[in-house]
């Protein structure tokens, strides 16, 4: 694998600690700008408002530009943000810098699997995602635990400061690790990248990550009271136990890198099977402390076994302009994070207890299972209609998109 994933990878851990750290400082932030929890929680939905604005909009505006280049001025987006937020003196300016922080977030992210992909050979593709994502789970090992208690003992105004240096890193590596040759690909434009939004499989794919993804936000978005009210944690445990979650998600995202270089859509349905079946035994796991612990490792390692299979299908199904749909999954992704918490406090405010999320992401996990398996369905349809196997391309293409990167029986 090359050097150039490395870069990758310390970008997403900067991403990946900004972007979680702040449910750790906000009583924090809170006590500091002198407004309540409630609304400093604002200035999560902030950042991911950001993440689902800025995804499509920067890739689509960025389309005709190399590669690297993208991806250094996102990072530089992303020391401003982060930056501007270490100084912001009341509410509203760190609304705005939080806002701000979020829009680099889904487009290097989808540019940078575009850019990992083509650094490697086709059958190590899903493996150069996994560890372009690497950055994003060691973050909520490592990066997010630093964070917060840089955060609690220098003041959260430090931990942005220190984000926004690991910012920096990561625009020194890209420029010296992301070869300029290999930093992007044909330049389709705007209308190119859009063409590609307008094919069903496409949006087959996002829909799959929504719902995936989703059922997995269901129950995370909950996951403190499940372990202190249910399965007896003391709240110091917490961090801990998130950590370990983070350990799962790191393995899960490794694993599935691998599994779907051999059977992408085995992988896919194979995560998302596995994501009900864990989610549907939460409320029995989370009876006993050792258990509870077994089920935080097993739900990181579930839903992010997902995570590439579903980066990488999006860009095959959007193959000649890969970018703007590879962005538009990551803002997929914080589509599943609203709407995934927003269904799990349906199940609370419903008075169906406390770990009742877990079995309404279970649900989510099989709409996700019957929106892939539709998406198996067309693309069968599609190459019984008259597919054809484009050469040199190493995969099925129908209507300009491709269907399948290896063999049918390997799929």
């Amino acid at each position: 694998m090359p050097l150039a994933l490395l870069a990758l990878a310390v970008g997403a851990f900067g991403i990946g600690t900004t972007e979680f750290v702040m449910m750790g400082l906000l009583p924090d932030v809170a006590a500091d700008l002198g407004i309540s929890i409630p609304s400093a929680g604002h200035l999560v939905s902030a950042y991911a408002l950001g993440v689902v604005i800025g995804a499509p909009l920067l890739a689509a505006l960025t389309a005709r530009m190399p590669r690297r280049r993208v991806l250094i001025g996102l990072m530089v987006l992303f020391v401003v943000g982060n930056a501007v937020s270490a100084a912001a003196p009341g509410e509203h300016s760190l609304l705005l810098a939080r806002f701000v922080s979020g829009l680099p977030h889904g487009a290097f992210f989808g540019v940078g699997a575009v850019v990992a992909t083509s650094l490697v050979a086709p059958e190590r593709k899903a493996r150069s995602v996994s560890l372009m994502f690497l950055g994003l789970t060691v973050a909520n090992v490592i990066g997010v635990p630093v964070a917060t208690a840089m955060g609690q003992h220098l003041g959260w105004r430090a931990t942005f400061l220190a984000v926004s240096a690991i910012g920096l890193v990561a625009i020194a590596t890209l420029a010296l690790l992301v070869p300029a040759d290999h930093g992007h690909g044909e330049l389709v434009g705007v209308r190119g990248e859009l063409r590609a939004l307008k094919s069903l499989p496409v949006w087959l794919a996002l829909g799959t990550t929504v719902a995936g993804f989703g059922a997995l936000f269901a129950a995370y978005s909950y996951i403190t009271p499940m372990l202190t009210d249910a399965a007896g944690y003391a709240t110091g445990s917490v961090t801990l136990l998130l950590a370990l979650f983070g350990v799962g998600a790191t393995v899960g995202n490794l694993l599935g890198g691998r599994l779907a270089d051999h059977r992408l859509r085995g992988t896919l349905f194979g995560g998302l099977a596995s994501l009900v079946v864990v989610l549907a035994l939460f409320p029995v796991l989370m009876r006993a402390q050792w258990s509870a612990a077994v089920a935080v490792l097993l739900l990181g390692m579930a839903a992010f076994v997902t995570g590439s299979p579903l980066q990488l299908m999006v860009m095959e199904k959007a193959a000649a302009a890969p970018s703007l749909a590879s962005s538009a999954n990551q803002a997929a992704f914080n589509l599943a994070n609203a709407g995934g918490a927003f269904i799990g406090g349906l199940a609370l405010s419903a008075g169906l207890g406390v770990t009742s999320p877990a079995p309404a992401g279970a649900i989510l996990a099989v709409l996700g299972l019957g929106v892939a398996g539709v998406a198996l369905l067309v693309d069968r349809r599609r190459v019984a209609s008259g597919g054809v196997v484009a050469a040199g391309s190493g995969g099925r293409v129908v209507a300009g998109q491709v269907l399948e990167d290896a063999a049918p029986a390997e799929r």
